[in-house]
This record gives C-alpha cells, structure tokens and sequence, in this order.
C-alpha cells in the first residue's frame, strides 16, 4: 500500500529530525519541521500511521537500541550513519513489537528506504542487520 510506505517514510524522516535537531517529542509529531505547505499536503490516515511507529520507536528506544546494538558487528554505534540510524530503530521497533507486519515487509520497506535516503552502502547495512535481528526474535519466540 503506497500511503504505508509514504507513512513509514515520514516517520523515518521525523525519528532522524527528532535525533538531529533534537526536538521534544510533541514538536517532531506536528509535522511543523515539514513546512506549512508539505505539512498541509499529509492526510489523517498518513500522518496517525506514522505517529504511531514514531512514538513506539521513541517509547521504546532504549529496548530498541539495545537490540541494535547486540547486532551491530565491528562497529560503534555512536558511528551508524544518522540516517541508517533512523532507518533501522523504526524497521527494529517493527519487528520487535508489531508482530502483525511480517518481517520480510518490514526489511523490505528498510532498504527501500535506505536506497532512497542513506548512502550507496546503507541499504546493504540495514538489510544485515535487520535480518540478523529477525532471525533473533524467530528463534526466541520458537523456543
């Protein structure tokens, strides 16, 4: 559904806006940061769809980072790109708590994402990670 991914876009980009501008909660879920005229184009059905995955993520973030973290290798997390960061916290609080949306969809929408925002490499970063984290939740939930 192309308002889904639009919304998962929108949520992706206030979770990076949140992390770098470093905004309360309630002034990256107005939407103001858009401009009044983006800001007007978002219907009621985008804009509740994305709150909810931000606020999830943001509700969460520290369950969220560190599951990140445990399937970061070779890498500082202080280092992901802000981007791939923001990415993968939306994409892993999906996994981790909306067990509705199958995982491939889920990766899938990531490194769409990640194609379109992050660098030539992130869409292959976030899908590894990301999978990684999937086959973890599989496992623990099968036990």
């Amino acid at each position: 559904m192309a308002s889904r991914r639009k919304g998962r876009i929108l949520a992706f980009q206030t979770l990076y806006s949140w992390e770098i501008l470093q905004l309360p909660v309630e002034k990256v879920l107005d939407f103001s940061w858009l401009g009044a005229e983006k800001q007007a184009a978002l219907g009621e059905e985008l804009t509740a769809f994305s709150r909810l995955l931000v606020m999830g993520t943001i509700e969460h973030i520290n369950a969220v980072d560190t599951m990140i973290r445990s399937h970061i290798e070779h890498w500082d997390f202080s280092r992901v790109n802000r981007v791939d960061l923001a990415v993968l916290r939306m994409s892993t609080y999906t996994l981790m708590y909306q067990q509705e949306v199958h995982p491939s969809i889920v990766i899938n929408e990531a490194i769409g994402i990640a194609k379109e925002f992050g660098t030539d490499d992130s869409y292959r970063f976030i899908n590894g990670v990301l999978d990684s984290i999937r086959k973890t939740l599989h496992n623990a939930s099968s036990a």
